[in-house]
């Protein structure tokens, strides 16, 4: 469906939708940031620290785009809104990248070791169940309205998926085998994929400042 075969009502009830969408984004990210952040700070746990803060952007990725939503039917403050969003969310996830860089390099030249948690695995694991569910659905709504703003916040929540697989992985791995490394690799497996997400974001901005 393209966006400007809609009608007005169709567009207005897509955009409550993706104001839906972006609320419970917001509520699970949240829940999600605290128990993660929580239980890295219970097991020095690099990568959970990094997922967790990933969680934080998320849900100001989310605030953001619920805003752009809001604007579905004003022309002008749309575009504007939507170059805010991506530009927002952009500029958070490279500086998660530098950061998860820097504190998983570290970790591994220090040799930490750390515990593993079970709320640590248990919200991760969770991740991998409603992430999914959730990129979906803003796909097709990103879709339907042609808002790179929708799109590039359902690629955040498929990152936020894989992050939490890898994650998951190396938690498991140090659970298992007690290897004290696996968590420092795993986080900076994950610093490839945010770097890629805000350029990608950023790109997506300065596409829209075209139109």
């Amino acid at each position: 469906m393209i966006a400007t075969e809609l009608s007005q009502d169709r567009r207005a009830s897509l955009a409550r939708y993706g104001k839906t969408l972006e609320v419970l984004t917001i509520l699970w990210g949240a829940t999600e940031a605290a128990v993660a952040l929580w239980s890295a700070v219970a097991t020095h746990s690099v990568s959970l620290t990094g997922f967790g803060l990933d969680s934080v952007i998320e849900v100001f990725s989310a605030v953001a785009v619920w805003w752009r939503m809001s604007h579905e039917m004003n022309h002008e403050r749309r575009h504007h809104s939507e170059r805010v969003s991506l530009r927002i969310t952009g500029i958070l996830l490279l500086c998660l990248a530098a950061w998860v860089f820097f504190d998983a390099s570290l970790h591994l030249v220090r040799r930490e070791s750390n515990s593993v948690g079970a709320l640590g695995i248990a919200v991760t694991a969770a991740a991998l169940v409603c992430m999914p569910l959730l990129s979906r659905e803003k796909r097709r709504i990103g879709a339907a309205l042609s808002s790179r703003a929708m799109l590039t916040d359902a690629k955040q929540t498929d990152f936020c998926m894989y992050q939490a697989a890898i994650v998951l992985a190396g938690l498991l791995l140090r659970a298992v085998f007690h290897i004290d490394w696996t968590d420092g690799v795993a986080a900076l497996v994950l610093v490839p994929f945010l770097v890629r997400a805000g350029v990608l974001a950023l790109q997506g901005e300065q596409c829209c400042a075209h139109h």
